[in-house]
């Protein structure tokens, strides 16, 4: 069991205190072909009424996307993707005392996505994908998101392969923090995700669960996103309570092992196993 260091985040009118508990990020798919949920909440009001109830369930950050980022998906165009998320975001950001993160990796989604209320940016490009992501988040001051992928989501699970995966996570995720920096981007407004799912193996997912903490020597929060990936349904078997069974496994074990947020779509669950979970973190001795 690892606990994670405390870090302070100020995503624009809200402070987030990472550490001394597991934070929630609830998933709103504002897409038709997600892997999960696609076409669940593409109209916006049933979008906005999601994101409602995964506020009131426990989630500490509303993850708002437009475009799914599942195997051999295709890319959206930034005009449609902005087209399917602002109007949720403007909506949610007049009603929600959560702060709102935008999944992309387009500056131009991201620039409305703020305007219209955003305080996050959740780039799983790592701010490689567009040269001009770096330049907005640090202009804007926002939090960003840097997630590992190994290719891009059509061609990720393409036989990924690893000599170290830990420590090639690692690297990249240092590199992706130093990028981040000479963009001008604060370290205090800096995430790490290993991307689970992303160019990985089931193994590969297995080993970056078990060494999260091995993140921990970068110095800054560490997201994960285990939520019904499909190396739970490889283990398990197929079915969605399996799926969401595993994902409560794989919750619990990212916490322990020191992951200071939670991306999830079954919020009310995942706040259920993560109270007990920072419970068994939290807990000292008798004559402590």
């Amino acid at each position: 069991m690892n606990k994670a260091s405390v870090f302070h985040l100020q995503c624009g009118p809200f402070s987030l205190s990472l550490g001394k508990r597991t934070l929630i990020m609830g998933i709103l798919n504002v897409t038709p072909d997600s892997f999960s949920d696609g076409g669940l909440f593409f109209d916006h009001e049933d979008a906005i009424a999601h994101g409602e109830a995964l506020a009131a369930a426990g989630a500490d950050i509303i993850d708002v996307g437009g475009e799914s980022s599942r195997p051999f998906s295709e890319t959206v165009p930034a005009e449609e993707e902005t087209r399917r998320v602002v109007p949720v975001i403007e909506e949610l950001a007049g009603r929600l005392s959560v702060p709102i993160s935008i999944d992309t990796n387009k500056a131009e989604v991201a620039r409305h996505a703020i305007n219209a209320g955003a305080s996050m940016v959740n780039d799983i490009g790592a701010l490689r994908l567009d040269p001009a992501m770096a330049g907005l988040v640090a202009e804007v001051g926002v939090p960003v998101v840097l997630m590992h992928m190994k290719g891009t989501p059509k061609s990720m699970q393409i036989d990924p392969h690893y000599e170290d995966v830990v420590e090639e996570v690692k690297t990249f995720l240092a590199d992706a923090i130093q990028r981040a920096e000479q963009a001008g981007i604060d370290r205090s407004k800096i995430i790490v995700d290993p991307g689970i799912g992303f160019g990985k193996t089931v193994t590969h997912n297995l080993l970056l669960i078990r060494h999260l903490s091995a993140l921990h020597a970068l110095g800054v929060p560490v997201l994960i996103g285990p939520s019904r990936k499909s190396f739970i349904a490889k283990i398990l078997g197929p079915g969605d309570e399996r799926r969401e069974v595993g994902t409560q496994a794989a919750v619990a074990a990212a916490a322990l092992y020191g992951a200071h947020i939670v991306r999830t779509h079954d919020v009310e669950r995942t706040r259920e196993t993560l109270k007990l979970v920072d419970a068994i973190k939290n807990s000292v001795t008798p004559d402590q």
